[in-house]
Order: structure tokens, then C-alpha cells, then sequence
């Protein structure tokens, strides 16, 4: 069995995480299929004080993966970025990206990708990483 990959904690430390065992919960599965997307690519793990953490913003309310999530990583991932690189770029703020939320009229400027996810502006992120893989 091969080990479970994991990137760098670059994470700002207040960002919110869950365990792999929390991940299993939410998702609705064995800790050991939360091994398996890790190793997949379908997720990515980052190792904060030797414990396997997934940033929570990876989910949705409902604790799923944010629809769009795999896709991007399979995108980036082809284009040659690693998980460290990935995790970085989700969660540096990008000044020309403003993000508008769900029952909200209110513009966030200097937006992560990461938030993107999570508004109408997922294809954007999307878009974005095609032309940074490429």
C-alpha cells in the first residue's frame, strides 16, 4: 500500500481543517476510500503537526466536495503543479479576482481561488488554472 500524499502546511494556521476521520464522516465513507482520493488526486492533504488535514474549504455546507474541487486539481496537476504549488495558489489572495456570494449582491474583492469555489465565480478559477497548466 502506498503512502497517503500529503502537501506542505502553508495554510495561514487559523484556516480550518478536518481530520481524515472527519472527512470520512462527512463524506459518508471508510477513512480508508479518504486514503484512496487522496492518492487519487481527488483531494489534497496537507500534514499540520504530523496529522493528514483537508482544508475545510474544500466542502460545502453539506460537508461535499465543492463540485468544481476535482476537476480543478486534475487540471493543475496536468499542467505540472504539485500538491504545495496547488494548496498555494487556492489560498493567495489574487487581486484581480472579485467573487460575488450566493443571496448576496456584496463584491469581495482580492479574492482566493479557494473562495471562488464557493460562488459564482468557479468557472472563472477554473478558466484561470487552464491557463496557468498551459
Amino acid at each position: 500500500m502506498s503512502s497517503i500524499p500529503a502537501a506542505d502546511d502553508i495554510l495561514d494556521p487559523d484556516e480550518a481543517v478536518y481530520d481524515l476521520p472527519t472527512v470520512s464522516d462527512l463524506l459518508g465513507i471508510p477513512v480508508t476510500k479518504v486514503h484512496q482520493q487522496l492518492r487519487d488526486g481527488q483531494l489534497i492533504a496537507v500534514r499540520r503537526d504530523r496529522v493528514l488535514v483537508v482544508p475545510k474549504l474544500f466542502f460545502d455546507d453539506n460537508g461535499h466536495v465543492v463540485k468544481p474541487l476535482p476537476g480543478l486539481l486534475v487540471v493543475l496537476r496536468d499542467g505540472g503543479y504539485h500538491d504545495t504549488e496547488i494548496v498555494r495558489w487556492l489560498f493567495t489572495p489574487d487581486e484581480s479576482l472579485t467573487i460575488t456570494t450566493d443571496g448576496s449582491t456584496e463584491r469581495v474583492s482580492n479574492a482566493r481561488p479557494v473562495d471562488a469555489l464557493h460562488s459564482h465565480q468557479a468557472r472563472e478559477v477554473l478558466r484561470r488554472a487552464q491557463a496557468l497548466a498551459y
